[in-house]
């Protein structure tokens, strides 16, 4: 059974998640980053056998539930998202001289009438959304293209900020839409997305119904020439009024004089056309164009398609609610968005956390080396280290359920525990864990250990991203801009 699931489900599922990060009972998000060990090919024992692909290129995520466990065993840190951090976005087109853009046309897609073609954009493109019909000036401003000159090229940028509709000196028609704020620019502006917001001066302005594009779609022939005025727009509205230019007993141009109101259909007869004066004229059929509900401008991120969203954070190396959250010690070349995860056994809320595990040494032997594996004789406990903190004597590790990374040699995740040596496997170091109960440097120690402000497994992971590693420093602010289809 032939079906479509349209572009307003899209725009529902965008909408119903924006608001589920400032809603009452609004879901929280955190982006996080993790995975300090390098990708590689491997097998991983009687565990899983995997092929990760490698740093220079890792292989995409799977969709499973395995992943989704696996991601929580190397996360190092993540950040709330913010409802500010949050905007809805579309595909940034700017605005460059010598291109075809295409027009706003109520019908890409549809059957072409009289025919079994289906009517196309300029550039090919079967949907309105898919169609180039919009821009993004030098000045910030995003307009929406009603009339491209019969395929002309564009050479003159639109500029101005009118709820008229603003014709250039090469012959396009353009709608101002709405301007990116300073805020917008800095946050939601990337090299291949921008914000898309409506203004509240154009949407006020927006006519529903009106008419204000009339196409020729068969010129005709046996007409008067001249200019033919008081040409009624029939359809379901009302009061809309052109006018036809015939020359060589063809029609070559209609300008709409009264753009009427409340039509969902229209159309011109070409018997309306003789009556206004063009005689003879036959065959003549024009496309009146049908603009979006409230009129354009109404509503842009509608009328825009905006069907995208970004979450904008910064990965700071000074941000932490706890000292040491965002280390700089280490690498990272995973981001994952994860919804509702929890912390110490409640929601989390904090704004960073930090996701390793800790554990507070004394009398070590000297430095433990980033990345190396550490163990645990005693309890068998296998490790990898993300940062040695040398002036407090803190061993921040992970542990995976891998043979290779986190479990022992009979296949076993055992914790870290008691004061039993822990010993660098590359500096050949060790150290005691501590027995004592205390806080150093923000991080509270049970008994000397500490499990992370992250409870593993908790929430859910919505987005994996995997990627070549990113180096950390202490001066340095990672941008992470994440992109949401819906």
């Amino acid at each position: 059974m032939p079906a479509i699931i349209t572009n307003k489900f899209r725009i529902h599922n965008q909408e119903q998640f924006v608001e589920s990060f400032s809603e009452t009972a609004k879901n929280i998000y955190y982006l996080g980053i993790g995975r300090p060990q390098a990708f590689a090919t491997s097998t991983r024992g009687d565990l899983r056998t995997d092929n990760e692909g490698t740093d220079a290129s890792p292989l995409t995520p799977v969709d499973s539930i395995g992943d989704e466990f696996y991601t929580f065993d190397d996360m190092l840190a993540a950040k709330k998202v913010a409802t500010s951090d949050v905007s809805i976005v579309i595909p940034r087109r700017n605005w460059a001289t010598g291109t075809v853009y295409d027009y706003y046309r109520h019908d890409y897609g549809n059957r072409v009438t009289g025919g079994t073609s289906t009517q196309t954009a300029n550039s090919g493109a079967t949907s309105l959304f898919d169609a180039t019909f919009y821009v993004m000036s030098s000045a910030f401003n995003v307009y929406k293209c009603l009339d491209n000159n019969s395929g002309a090229n564009s050479t003159v940028e639109p500029t101005g900020t009118s709820s008229t509709i603003l014709t250039t000196g090469d012959g396009y028609k353009w709608k101002y839409m709405y301007t990116l704020s300073a805020a917008q620019q800095s946050n939601f502006l990337s090299t291949d997305f921008m914000a898309v917001a409506t203004n509240s001066t154009v949407s006020s302005a927006a006519v529903d119904g009106a008419i204000n594009i009339v196409k020729i779609k068969t010129a005709g022939s046996g007409g008067t020439n001249g200019t033919h005025a008081s040409v009624p727009i029939r359809g379901d509205g009302s009061s809309g009024v052109a006018t036809v230019t015939v020359s060589g007993g063809a029609v070559t141009a209609v300008t709409v004089t009264t753009p009427g109101t409340g039509y969902t259909f229209a159309y011109i007869r070409n018997a309306d056309i003789v009556t206004a004066g063009a005689s003879s004229l036959s065959g003549a059929e024009l496309d009146v164009i049908i603009e979006p509900k409230g009129g354009h401008g109404k509503n842009a991120i509608k009328e825009l398609g905006g069907f995208f969203v970004m979450m904008n954070t910064n990965f700071e190396a000074g941000e932490a609610s706890n000292s040491g959250d965002f280390t700089t010690a280490n690498d990272f070349r995973r981001v994952a968005l994860m919804r509702d995860i929890q912390s110490g056994g409640s929601a989390a809320t904090a704004t960073t956390l930090r996701g390793t595990k800790a554990v507070l040494v004394t009398n070590p032997s000297g430095n433990f080396t980033v990345d190396e594996e550490i163990n645990q004789a005693t309890t068998g406990a296998v490790g990898k280290v993300v940062e040695w903190d040398s002036s407090n004597n803190i061993l921040y590790y992970i542990q995976t359920r891998f043979n290779d990374e986190g479990v022992d040699s009979n296949g076993n995740l055992t914790a870290f525990s008691g004061a039993n040596t822990i010993t660098g496997q590359s500096s050949n170091k060790t150290a005691t864990p501590s027995s004592s109960s205390t806080t150093v440097d923000s991080v509270v120690f049970t008994s000397g250990y500490n499990a992370g402000e992250i409870t593993a497994d908790s929430g859910d992971i919505m987005y994996i991203e995997n990627r070549a590693p990113i180096t950390r420093a202490a001066d340095q602010t990672e941008n992470v801009k994440l992109i949401i289809e819906f």
